[in-house]
């Protein structure tokens, strides 16, 4: 099983123990389906979970009062893997595309590898680590990214004038 990192505890929420916990999910109700979180290294069950302006509010078994759920602040929130859900054909998780090679369509070349998928725009960008050391950002969209093959490890990409640098 490995754990994978959905949100960070921002504040505590009233008297019994509720945490607010800013998301890295796409949407802070994924919390809901959970049945439990990791906060750092520690398992605690689920108690209930609800959204106040676009964040979770989690509440745990064991963090039963304000002190105890200010002690979390800054602490980071997981899941487990086994409970990611089945995304539709052609949606990826970005830890799938993490250290995949981009390769041009026009040339077939190796132009780098996806250092990170940034998700708080509009659309998300590709950064892509260069082969020469520097970084380029591609936009998430069908005209730049044209296929992504989990098994080859490679995403085909169109490149335009200036896209590199």
């Amino acid at each position: 099983m490995e754990k994978i990192l959905i949100g960070k505890i921002t504040s505590a929420v009233g008297l019994k123990g509720e945490m607010k916990v800013y998301s890295y999910a796409s949407s802070p109700q994924r919390f809901q389906s959970l049945e439990r979180v990791w906060i750092d290294k520690d398992e605690y069950p689920l108690e209930r979970s609800r959204t106040q302006k676009n964040m979770a509010v989690l509440k745990v078994s064991g963090v039963d009062d304000r002190d105890a759920a200010e002690r979390m602040r800054g602490r980071s929130v997981f899941m487990s893997d086994e409970d990611l859900e089945e995304l539709e054909e052609g949606a990826y998780y970005i830890r799938d595309l993490i250290g995949l090679n981009v390769v041009n369509e026009d040339t077939a070349e190796v132009i780098g590898t996806v250092k990170d998928i940034l998700t708080d725009r509009p659309q998300d960008i590709y950064v892509i680590r260069l082969e020469d050391g520097g970084e380029a950002m591609i936009p998430g969209v069908k005209s730049f990214i044209h296929d992504v093959d989990l098994k080859k490890k490679t995403i085909r990409v169109h490149l335009i004038d200036g896209m590199l640098g």
